[in-house]
């Protein structure tokens, strides 16, 4: 294999491909399903480059911990962010063990949380495992502090 090296050159990945995480996952056995709602429109760099993490973490740890699953990524744009989220079903055999478990998940919460966003992460629908972003379009203008009560 006497390929250039040009990953050190590569442009950070962005939404844009998405598609072939996907497929690049599905490759490696896994069933993947997509759906994206609301307007699509680029998103800062920061956050396409934080979406596009979060979505491949959460892949290879379903890859890695939940043999035999299938899992479901969802981006829903809305006028202030981005929610991303990916579910999967629990696994059809036992995973092996792995090292290092946990810190895949950290790294994807200092992501979310450096943009101004949430991430959380945790058992869902039995067996199965969810991950649950939202990453802002941008930051809050300082005039107008958030509301404490979730509404606008």
């Amino acid at each position: 294999a006497d390929a250039p090296d040009t990953t050190r050159h590569a442009p950070q990945p962005t939404l844009g491909r998405l598609g072939t995480l996907v497929e690049n996952t599905r490759a490696a056995g896994l069933t993947v399903t997509t759906e994206i709602s609301g307007e699509r429109r680029p998103l800062p760099p920061g956050v396409e480059l934080s979406a596009y993490r979060i979505v491949q973490e959460a892949l290879s740890n379903v890859l890695r911990h939940a043999p035999g699953a299938t899992a479901h990524v969802t981006l829903a744009y809305d006028p202030h962010g981005l929610r991303v989220q990916v579910v999967n079903t629990g696994p059809a055999r036992e995973a092996p063990p792995s090292a290092g478990a946990g810190h895949g998940l950290l790294g994807m919460r200092e992501r979310a949380v450096m943009l101004g966003g949430t991430l959380t992460a945790g058992p869902w629908a039995g067996r199965g495992y969810r991950v649950d972003a939202y990453l802002p379009a941008s930051a809050p203008p300082a005039t107008e502090p958030p509301s404490q009560d979730g509404t606008a």
